[in-house]
């Protein structure tokens, strides 16, 4: 909607897909509306078919209101602390900051919130509700086991070949698609085509709209976090032994394709790990990780982390002892820690498929980014305890989160 368009909305009411909010401020803090009462909108919105709220226009008379200038971070802040935290599971919102003409003619800060569509039944404090034309409704038991039925069927299809709102074919870029494209369907259909649908980059959503996947936003875009915000590496390197900011080396959140988040978190680990240098009859240079373990433990954060969790990142943090890696989302299927090196399970198999046509960075003795054997995490306890004697430790942090710790050598 462009701003003319939302004005004419918002002049014509509340409806099935639009919602106004007044924000009342109390300082920086927001005393309305209510935080169990907005995140009961939110989930209604999610819900049913999604929609858009705005925050800054009262409810009752329509007229813009606005939001402080100065007010705007905290009123983002409280919003998206109630999609994370009064949600369960938590709502990834687009979040939007524009200009209204105000009843005097003067333009106001407003925030702008749309909600997709949700692939989940959510839950918010009053319970479970779902919109219906300009107000929430809470689901009765009927209502709320056909849609818990119904969407679980649509998760049938893999997260990772869902369409993802607001993309276009145009978004795909031409360089990263073709590679996954035999060159001859490139130059017939261009990277948009029949085959790009048969791969699954592409898919109808449930208004018929070609839409780009989530596979095809993470590794045929130039910046997958303009849609996918939370689908980055965290990167941070400390010299001490704990998460200790004075003691902060090196920072950096590593976007873009997965393919080259891969390769950057590889070129930052070689940027900060200490080398240990010997000389006898010749120099023995040993470095503080395997440079192939962390590789591996990389490739297999991106392919096989929950994308649907919002808000989670993945995060490597380097530490004089130890390398520690997060990565959001249980264990696949019924698969434990400790059975991690004897079996394996995909969670986005066409993320896997695709990860397995990259070329690896060099130095990593393999040819592609992706091995479909399984052998990555025997690789990464093999080489760990090689270079450091001792073994690297899987765990699971309240079933929402893998851990990786490497010791250093």
């Amino acid at each position: 909607m462009s701003n003319q368009e939302l004005l004419r909305r918002i002049r014509l009411g509340e409806d099935s897909g639009l919602e106004f909010k007044r924000i009342e401020l109390q300082g920086r803090k927001v005393t309305g509306p209510r935080r169990k009462e907005f995140a009961d909108e939110l989930a209604a919105f999610a819900n049913a078919r999604g929609g858009t709220i705005i925050l800054g226009v009262d409810d009752k008379t329509r007229a813009i209101t606005g939001i402080p200038l100065d007010s705007l971070d905290a009123v983002e802040n409280w919003a998206q602390g109630i999609c994370h935290d009064s949600i369960t599971p938590a709502l990834d919102a687009e979040i939007y900051r524009l200009e209204l003409e105000g009843p005097d003619g003067q333009l106001l800060p407003v925030i702008r919130m749309d909600i997709p569509k949700s692939l989940f039944v959510h839950k918010s404090p009053g319970g479970y509700f779902r919109r219906i034309g300009s107000s929430k409704r809470e689901m009765s038991p009927e209502t709320l086991a056909r849609e818990f039925q119904e969407r679980s069927q649509s998760r049938m299809i893999r997260f990772d070949e869902f369409p993802t709102p607001n993309t276009e074919p145009g978004d795909l870029d031409y360089e990263l698609t073709r590679r996954f494209l035999r060159e001859e369907i490139v130059e017939e259909e261009g990277v948009t085509g029949h085959a790009a649908r048969k791969l699954r980059l592409l898919a109808e959503d449930d208004e018929g709209k070609t839409r780009l996947t989530l596979s095809g936003v993470l590794l045929c875009t130039r910046n997958p976090q303009e849609w996918l915000p939370h689908a980055y590496i965290q990167a941070v390197s400390y010299v001490s032994e704990r998460t200790d900011e004075n003691y902060q080396v090196d920072a950096r959140d590593i976007g873009g394709p997965l393919d080259e988040q891969v390769a950057n978190a590889l070129h930052f680990l070689r940027r900060n790990m200490f080398i240990r240098a010997t000389k006898a009859l010749e120099r023995l240079e040993i470095p503080q990780f395997s440079e192939r373990a962390v590789f591996e433990a990389l490739v297999n954060a991106v392919a096989h982390r929950d994308y649907s969790m919002a808000g989670s990142r993945i995060r490597m943090h380097m530490f004089t002892n130890r390398l520690e890696l997060y990565v959001p989302g249980a264990l696949a299927n019924t698969l434990t820690p400790d059975a991690l090196h004897l079996r394996q399970a995909n969670r986005n198999e066409l993320i896997v498929s695709l990860l397995a046509r990259c070329p690896a960075p060099a130095g990593v003795g393999r040819k592609y980014l992706m091995d479909r054997r399984g052998d990555g995490v025997p690789i990464i306890l093999q080489e760990s305890r090689e270079l450091s004697g001792h073994s690297p430790e899987y765990s699971l942090l309240g079933e929402s989160e893998l851990r990786l710790v490497i010791p250093s050598a």
